[in-house]
């Protein structure tokens, strides 16, 4: 057997015999950015209509699909403002898509929505109608405020929680209620 089969055989032995228990590294990356025709870290836009700011949204990773008209959002924090320009409110939520053409976002995972008098609501999805200033869902949720809880199936509000329409109540408990006497 000549030097270099030896080596070659001496090689291939060593390698085989290194443990192949280890398995291949995995990548941390979103499969998103494989097919996406922009990536955007540390994303920021603000959603006006007719010139007034309703909400800022910041997301920690933005994917742009369908010729920019939809964006992939990861880690979504969007502040809500008044037509005055007061902060109301504070989603956050694991994931999100934001429609460019409609302003329609789509708050996915864990989503909830702090009003800044201390009302909150927890769903895991939630639709945000930028030219309504309008969020909803059909899905289930969990709104609690002082002394009140309610949990139901779909709903209908003003950003702050502060005019909530429900679609179906499944429960809910209030803090003591003073009865008038005769």
């Amino acid at each position: 057997m000549s030097v270099w089969a030896c080596g070659f055989a001496f090689a291939l032995l060593a390698f085989g015999c290194k443990g192949s228990t280890k398995s291949p590294p995995v990548s941390g990356l979103s499969a998103l950015a494989d097919s996406a025709d922009q990536v955007m870290y540390g994303a920021r836009f603000n959603l006006t209509d007719l010139g007034v700011l309703h909400a800022q949204l910041l997301a920690d990773t933005a994917y742009f699909f369908d010729d920019n008209t939809r964006v992939e959002l990861v880690h979504v924090n969007s502040t809500f403002y008044t037509n005055t320009g007061v902060k109301n409110a504070v989603l956050t939520s694991r994931r999100g898509t934001y429609h460019t053409a409609t302003g329609m976002m789509l708050a996915r995972g864990n989503v909830i929505v702090n009003s800044t008098d201390g009302r909150t609501l927890k769903s895991e999805e939630l639709i945000f109608d930028q030219s309504r200033n309008q969020i909803s869902s059909d899905s289930a949720f969990v709104l609690t405020e002082p002394n009140r809880r309610l949990q139901g199936i779909g709903f209908r509000s003003d950003p702050n929680l502060q005019n909530v329409q429900v679609l179906k109540v499944l429960s809910g408990t209030a803090g003591s209620v003073n009865m008038p006497s005769h």
